[in-house]
């Protein structure tokens, strides 16, 4: 049906325009087409940003094309509250004839519909050369220009002169009937020893031939004390207990922490009892000069009813909350209680080089039973985390992160509010027998990332808060998932953005709802001024590849329930209005001349593929077509675990050089501010988007898709949708040898990282101004 209605749409769309010839002669015009890809620029990849708009028959002259860019939002992706991509729309055309020469007609007005043609949509009047013509945020759309007797109508009803769609309409299979046929095929056999599949999305069918398909690896997933690996000899299991060798990225995990599942973990006695129940995190609060003693080790958290060996800080899921003030030094001694190597890197802090967290590159992995004293400075107000850097695919996803909030010295940093909330937001991947395992050897769902099934507010399913009407509340964000975007809203609650990863906006802004990517944090005010629920919820809009279908995917996290009693104090006059942050302008005035200055190096983001297991290679390519800018839904679980760092190869690729990952070799001194482009290859077999994040250094997004930002806030982690680019300025303000990688786990763990070195050298801008 949805086929069907599709032809119709487009033949309604096109059949208007076979009309009589016009009578007038069409004016000689020079064609305008889409920009080619100039892959080394700053604009968006032209065949997912940009609609080539076809003439009618008796219009030859006429030619034309809609590009397609991003709003400007405080997000590295603009959508809706509802999960729709924003986009405004601008027309450039050439060769439109006098319209009184068509008929009775006065001018041309353009168009975007459905694909169905409910709604149409009145872009406004249109003419030769450029025209604006506002936002659209429709999935699948097509675009006419049509020759108009009144330019304000509901809906055309003159001649169509261009018509072109939008590169999400080019999901539509060919033929639906044959694709139907492909899908399904029975139940899959059972899963090799120890594997659990995922399970499907409830809304998706799988892709045809996958699910007798299953990782080349070995699962893992922890054991509780006590409990021997399943499947061993007592010699091999001696074997594993003595060896000590640490892993680094993509490599096998060290034999003492391997086990082989032979079945899930769900309601499991035992030996598991033995393990400390996972506690509510703790807030503590450090002055200059304390200490903390953090222990990694394992626990047991109940979710929802049901039981599963994880890891904590502390004993605690999440770690520790730590609350510190602004140019405090604390030590933080780290003991690894796991049965493998861990470390731990603090995201997003300008701290010095040794104490960064990355095995191999800083310091030796944290060997089991040992200890790692981290001496952190930090300069910069702001919320930060911490987590491994070693196999974080799983020792993340299992338990092992935490917030660190630095105060800032000045106590009217941030407006007033009635409270203050920390949230940490996650996701876990869970099947009917528990936990997914992880790949032993390697990460599994290295072409996606792992997406959860269960979404997670500070370790739990259901988060829940009780305010006063009138209330307003400050939102502390932090994306701790392996691969998830979310797209938060609060109820239709009015949202405020205030701040991001190392500070605050230039000024605030509001929004409809709040894009969060791994390892990005932001800071909202939300004022709830009306009784009742207001349900925490994350909604986007999901792709059925198999089909060819959006579909609006949406997951309650919680909910903010407002009683009656009017709040007090009443912040409601200061929180409607949007303060500017002077401090903030002034940080950056330093920088302002380097925004124009020439392009230092180009990073293009794509995926190299190996050999993979019938039928993914063929499937992957049907799909090409077309990539949502952001994949905020994991829609073919099956396909998606099935691949393993190794076959599946992401690129960080120096288009100046040629290089490649870890040989890329930049050289900076502190004290240097360089510029960056990143580009997010729309020709990858797979692409999609990448939380790209800087080690020890802070950046300015300066501009994306070539459109400058003009509401700066230093950031360390960037969100680049696919097709997409980002231009940042780059400060270096720490000596060291330091990373650049994707944070979604599972592309980190295939290859997607460089390091760069920063001499010593002057003290950077903002220090010396």
């Amino acid at each position: 049906m949805r086929h069907s209605a599709w032809v119709r749409g487009l033949c309604l769309a096109v059949l208007p325009a076979i009309a009589p010839p016009a009578a007038a002669a069409q004016p000689a015009a020079e064609p305008v087409r889409c920009p080619a890809l100039d892959p080394r620029g700053p604009g968006a990849d032209p065949d997912l940003y940009c609609i080539e708009l076809v003439h009618a028959p008796d219009f030859p002259g006429v030619s034309g094309y809609v590009e397609l860019t991003p709003p400007p939002s405080p997000f590295g992706a603009s959508v809706t509250a509802g999960g729709s991509h924003r986009f405004d729309l601008t027309l450039r055309v050439a060769g439109l004839p006098d319209p009184a020469g068509l008929g009775d007609y006065t001018g041309y007005v353009a168009w975007a519909a459905t694909p169905l043609l409910r709604p149409v949509l009145n872009l406004g009047p249109v003419a030769n050369g450029r025209s604006a013509l506002g936002p659209v945020d429709l999935d699948k759309f097509l675009v006419l220009v049509t020759a108009e007797s009144a330019p304000d109508g509901a809906s055309w009803e003159g001649r169509i002169v261009l018509r072109g769609i939008s590169a999400g309409m080019r999901m539509e299979p060919e033929d639906l009937l044959a694709v139907t046929g492909m899908v399904g095929g029975g139940a899959p056999p059972p899963a090799p020893r120890g594997w659990t599949r995922p399970p499907m999305h409830p809304s998706v069918a799988m892709m045809p031939g996958v699910g007798r398909l299953a990782p080349p690896v070995a699962p893992f997933l922890p054991a509780a004390p006590g409990e021997p690996p399943p499947g061993l000899s007592s010699a091999a299991s001696s074997a594993r207990r003595g060896s000590s060798q640490p892993a680094t990225a993509g490599e096998p995990l060290p034999a003492v922490g391997r086990r082989d599942i032979a079945g899930g973990q769900a309601g499991r006695s035992g030996p598991a009892g033995a393990l400390p129940d996972a506690r509510p995190r703790e807030i503590v609060r450090l002055g200059d000069g304390g200490t903390l003693d953090l222990e990694a080790g394992l626990v047991r958290r109940t979710i929802g009813g049901r039981t599963f060996t994880m890891y904590g800080y502390n004993g605690q899921y999440p770690g520790p909350l730590i609350q510190v003030p602004q140019e405090a030094t604390i030590t933080v001694n780290v003991t690894n209680r796991l049965e493998f190597p861990t470390a731990v890197h603090w995201h997003g802090i300008r701290l010095e080089n040794r104490f960064d967290g990355v095995p191999g590159l800083t310091q030796d992995p944290i060997a089991p039973g040992e200890t790692f004293q981290y001496r952190i400075h930090l300069p910069d107000a702001g919320l930060y985390w911490y987590h491994p850097h070693h196999r974080e695919d799983f020792q993340q996803d299992l338990g092992l992160y935490g917030n660190l909030r630095v105060d800032a010295a000045d106590p009217d940093y941030f407006g007033p509010a009635n409270r203050e909330q920390v949230l940490m937001l996650d996701d876990l991947l869970v099947g009917d027998a528990g936990l997914v395992p992880f790949g032993r050897e390697r990460p599994t769902h290295a072409l996606m990332g792992r997406f959860g099934n269960l979404l997670l507010v500070n370790g739990g399913p259901e988060y829940r808060l009780t305010v006063a009407r009138g209330e307003v509340v400050r939102f502390f964000l932090t994306n701790v998932s392996n691969t998830r975007t979310f797209n938060l809203s609060f109820g239709g609650a009015p949202i405020k953005v205030v701040a991001s990863d190392i500070g605050k906006f230039e000024r605030q802004a509001w929004v409809d709802s709040v894009v969060v990517a791994p390892a990005e944090r932001y800071v909202v005010e939300v004022r709830f001024d009306k009784p009742g629920e207001a349900r925490l919820v994350n909604r986007v809009r999901a792709i059925d590849h198999v089909y060819g279908n959006y579909f609006p995917d949406e997951t309650v996290l919680g909910a903010v329930t407002v009683t009656g009693v009017p709040a007090a104090p009443d912040h409601g006059a200061s929180f409607r209005e949007l303060r500017g942050h002077p401090d903030v302008a002034a940080d950056i005035d330093a920088y302002r001349a380097e925004f124009d200055r020439p392009v230092d190096h180009r990073l293009l983001l794509t995926l190299e593929l190996g050999e993979l297991p019938d039928p993914l290679e063929p499937l992957l390519n049907l799909d090409r077509s077309f990539f949502n800018p952001v994949e905020w839904s994991g829609t073919m679980p099956r396909m998606n675990w099935v691949t393993t760092a190794g076959p599946v190869r992401w690129v960080l690729r120096d288009l100046d050089t040629g290089l490649e990952n870890d040989a890329i070799d930049w050289h900076f001194r502190r004290g240097d501010v360089v510029k960056i482009r990143l580009r997010n290859d729309r020709g990858a077999v797979h692409a999609m988007q990448h939380p790209v994040h800087i080690h020890g250094q802070r950046f300015l997004v300066l501009a994306r898709d070539g459109v400058p930002n003009d509401n700066l806030v230093w950031k360390d982690t960037v969100l680049l949708p696919a097709g997409s680019t980002a231009d940042l300025l780059l400060e270096l303000s720490n000596p060291g040898r330091w990373m650049l990688h994707c944070h979604i786990a599972e592309h980190l763990e295939s290859g997607m990282k460089m390091v760069f070195d920063v001499a010593a050298g002057p003290p950077p801008r903002a220090e010396v101004r």
